[in-house]
């Protein structure tokens, strides 16, 4: 993959950096050679950034060729808003007031050069702000109200970098780009860059380790260079033509921010962002599900002045769950009265609304996989031994988790596969694991999650390591069809 600087003018950038290479806007803006190139990484050190600008333009075009601008005309925006700022300060209040604590004036001026300073004791505060807007030239203006607030934040003309800070410049800029993985003869031998992001800490993930390496291997097949990430490479995700989240998500969580960048700056995405917020919030799953009239348990959203109706309503025992509950926790079960009461008083304190259901137990659950809007494996999941759930997270160890079978689909119920992908579509097309009870005959969804579990020894028992390489494929249709100009495509 090509590096590209952009400039204004070639005397703006006269620094020799290993495997880049140096292009005047209008040149890159109008000359064939550019528009053609499949590939490439495209670094914006234009002048001017504004609206219609040649630098404007730079990155926007870059988009449409489906080159990686930084910064992407998403960052530009980013920059111009006030909300954005605030947000910000909001956000690294004590990060700020901690790096700022020494000053004695009314105001600071912070600039950051490829994420760095000349001074040290900024470097965690220049890498924040680099982290959330991308832009190889910043500077931030903060300002002293009773605290240290950032004020602004914009992007350095090259040719208004202070003379005595361009050794500086050089250094930073070589040890940027020798830090990025844009260069290397590896990366040059693949077509696609795909970033797996994972908790290495996370004690029930949606894929073990020997189903990451599955995952790696059929990327590796398909012509993709391939990396596990974690939730301190935010900063590098314009690196990426595609991210993979591998990790539990919610909404207000790192997993949220990281799917909502990726999106905003043109990388496929599974789990896409709008995806993460239909299906983690049960509130509006429940009111989605509902509307489509796809059948579910007997549900009711709770709030204060309806909290003594539950129990009419759905009688006893019932299942309450926080609306962003995942893999059984914050999912409890009401035995009596009194249970009722405590639980609905410790939900109520954390969320205005939680979700009530009839308890319907059942020995297992169905979970039926779908990708791009159609089955891609079924399993029954058993609940943990002597347990309601498929999760007992108070039991011992080795009773902690149900056990799983994969089903062929010829042995699943025609009405269970049905309302799984009725269920599924009405979210999007991305990857989803739908989770349904048999009662009775009939299909009841429980619930629909994004970030579906995918272990090797589990879901993979029919299909596989063609279980792995179905998920990559389509991802890389979806680069392609993204490259090609055929529009983006959530999940």
């Amino acid at each position: 993959m090509r590096k590209i600087i952009i400039v204004d003018y070639p005397k703006d950038w006269e620094e020799a950096i290993e495997d880049t290479e140096v292009v005047d806007a209008q040149t890159y803006l109008t000359s064939s050679t550019y528009t053609d190139i499949r590939s490439a990484r495209i670094f914006n050190l234009c002048r001017s950034h504004r609206y219609q600008s040649a630098g404007y333009y730079v990155s926007l075009l870059a988009e449409a060729r489906g080159h990686k601008p930084i910064p992407s005309v998403t960052t530009m925006q980013d920059l111009k808003s006030p909300t954005i700022v605030r947000a910000i300060t909001v956000e690294m209040e004590d990060l700020i007031q901690k790096s700022l604590s020494g000053l004695r004036s009314d105001s600071f001026t912070l600039s950051i050069y490829f994420g760095q300073n000349l001074a040290q004791k900024y470097e965690k505060l220049c890498k924040a702000l680099h982290d959330h807007f991308q832009a190889p030239l910043l500077r931030a203006q903060f300002v002293y109200k009773d605290n240290w607030v950032l004020q602004s934040i914009s992007q350095v003309p090259i040719n208004e970098v202070q003379e005595e800070h361009r050794k500086y410049l050089k250094s930073y800029a070589k040890a940027y780009f020798a830090r990025q993985r844009f260069s290397g003869a590896r990366i040059n031998r693949k077509a696609y860059d795909l970033a797996i992001l994972i908790d290495p800490q996370e004690k029930a993930p949606p894929s073990n380790e020997r189903a990451i390496q599955h995952f790696v291997d059929a990327a590796d097949s398909m012509g993709f260079y391939t990396e596990l990430i974690t939730k301190d490479d935010y900063r590098r995700l314009p690196e990426f033509d595609a991210l993979f989240i591998r990790e539990t998500t919610a909404v207000n969580h790192h997993t949220y921010r990281f799917a909502r960048k990726a999106f905003a700056d043109g990388l496929v995405v599974i789990d896409d962002p709008v995806s993460i917020l239909r299906c983690t919030n049960k509130v509006y799953l429940a009111e989605l599900l509902a509307k489509a009239k796809v059948p579910i348990p007997k549900t009711m959203i709770i709030h204060k002045d309806n909290r003594k109706q539950v129990e009419d309503e759905l009688g006893l025992p019932c299942v309450l769950k926080l609306p962003d509950s995942s893999f059984s926790q914050g999912v409890v079960k009401a035995k009596n009265k009194e249970e009722l009461k405590e639980e609905l008083n410790k939900m109520l304190e954390t969320s205005e609304l939680i979700i009530g259901q009839e308890y319907t137990p059942t020995d297992f659950d169905w979970r039926i996989g779908v990708l791009d809007k159609q089955p891609l494996y079924a399993c029954k999941y058993y609940m943990a031994k002597g347990h309601w759930q498929i999760y007992n997270w108070n039991g011992k160890k080795q009773d902690e988790e149900g056990d799983g079978e994969v089903i062929p689909f010829e042995q699943v119920p025609f009405h269970v596969l049905h309302t799984a992908l009725k269920a599924a579509n009405l979210i999007g097309n991305g990857l989803y694991g739908v989770d349904v009870k048999e009662i009775d005959g009939k299909a009841y969804v429980i619930e629909v999650n994004d970030n579906p579990s995918i272990d090797a020894g589990v879901e993979d028992k029919i299909l596989k390591k063609e279980l792995y390489t179905a998920i990559i494929k389509s991802i890389k249709q979806r680069i392609d069809n993204h490259k090609n100009g055929n529009g983006r495509t959530e999940g």
